[in-house]
């Protein structure tokens, strides 16, 4: 990536956000620093500040803190605009990655820069519906707007208000103030999984629905984990059996639930199967679940083993062990260290 950034300027990078940002932090902060990593850094500042490379409409972004887009009175799935809700939800993300760089690295002002920007996703968040909304450009809510709808690129990139609503998984804290706490939370989350799909809304790579929720393609694959962000673990663990059990596998044809976007549908299910998951894949650690299988061994580059075990043969976590210490009652996370050094996890479930 790095060779190509050199080559044209920017940092290349994929999907709708500036995701190399989150790649290559998420790499360098679990100790994979065998590059250059000064010079990838510089790379990925110019993606985040400089126009025409890798982030379009960038300086928008930074004046405003979010990227617009037109009122347009009868928009379809194909109509192309910014799709700033996505891009800005992305672009906050990314800032973040890059902040845990710059942290680093080092450079507190670029970090405190990064951070600020980071919670920029709360400005597409209209309160009066409880939804990423899309803006014009002098601030306004754009007035054509239902969440049910997707769009291809206009507001939202593949996916509707209802599958971004729940994306700012460096700040999960933060995402659920904006909707009023915990029970505001949990029932907005409850309504993304149940409120019927229209089987008029028919867009590309939108497909295999669990209520609003798409499974078949990427926009919305942290929701079913973010239940666990408000301690209601049972919630998460009873979606995710749902999908392994009904999406996944060789009956009927069916191998996945959508788009394989580089390996990405696979490796979800992958992760989930064995009770971990990068539920923010720039920092080191993983959301803990039910795994599929009782015990699980992994080796790692030093030759050391991980064991994952589940004793219990319930579904629903209540406690993880890590190393035989028991984590705080409401962490559901575990180290990367872990896969460097060695160790076990015990996953208790009912």
């Amino acid at each position: 990536m790095k060779d190509v950034g050199d080559k044209t300027g920017f940092m290349p990078t994929f999907f709708h956000g500036d995701h190399g940002a989150s790649s290559i932090a998420g790499a360098y902060l679990r100790g994979i620093d065998n590059f250059d990593i000064k010079g990838t850094y510089q790379l990925l500042l110019k993606n985040a500040n400089l126009a025409g490379g890798a982030r379009p409409f960038i300086r928008e972004y930074i004046e405003k803190g979010y990227i617009s887009d037109p009122d347009i009175a009868r928009p379809n799935v194909e109509t192309k605009a910014k799709a700033g809700v996505s891009k800005t939800l992305e672009y906050a993300y990314d800032d973040y990655s890059l902040a845990q760089i710059a942290k680093k690295l080092g450079d507190t002002s670029n970090y405190r820069i990064l951070m600020g920007r980071s919670g920029n996703y709360k400005n597409m968040f209209d309160p009066s519906t409880r939804f990423m909304r899309g803006r014009l450009e002098n601030g306004a809510w754009i007035k054509n707007f239902d969440p049910q709808y997707p769009y291809y690129e206009y507001m939202y990139r593949e996916a509707n208000a209802w599958q971004v609503s729940f994306f700012a998984p460096h700040d999960m804290e933060g995402l659920i103030g904006l909707y009023g706490g915990p029970k505001g939370f949990e029932s907005k989350l409850d309504s993304l999984f149940t409120l019927p799909w229209n089987p008029k809304h028919i867009a590309r790579n939108v497909e295999t629905m669990i209520g609003q929720y798409c499974q078949g393609n990427q926009p919305d694959h942290e929701a079913p984990f973010s239940y666990i962000s408000i301690d209601k673990p049972e919630k998460s663990q009873k979606i995710l059996d749902y999908i392994m059990n009904n999406l996944y596998g060789m009956k009927d044809g069916i191998t996945l639930s959508g788009m394989d976007d580089a390996g990405e549908m696979s490796a979800w299910y992958v992760f989930t199967s064995l009770g971990i998951y990068p539920f923010s894949a720039t920092d080191p650690k993983y959301i803990v679940t039910a795994p599929l299988f009782d015990k699980i061994i992994w080796r790692t580059s030093k030759g050391k083993k991980v064991i994952i075990t589940k004793p219990c043969k319930g579904r629903d976590p209540i406690s993880i062990k890590v190393d035989g210490a028991r984590n705080d009652s409401k962490n559901y996370f575990i180290p990367h260290d872990l896969f460097i050094n060695g160790g076990t996890v015990e996953i208790m479930t009912r």
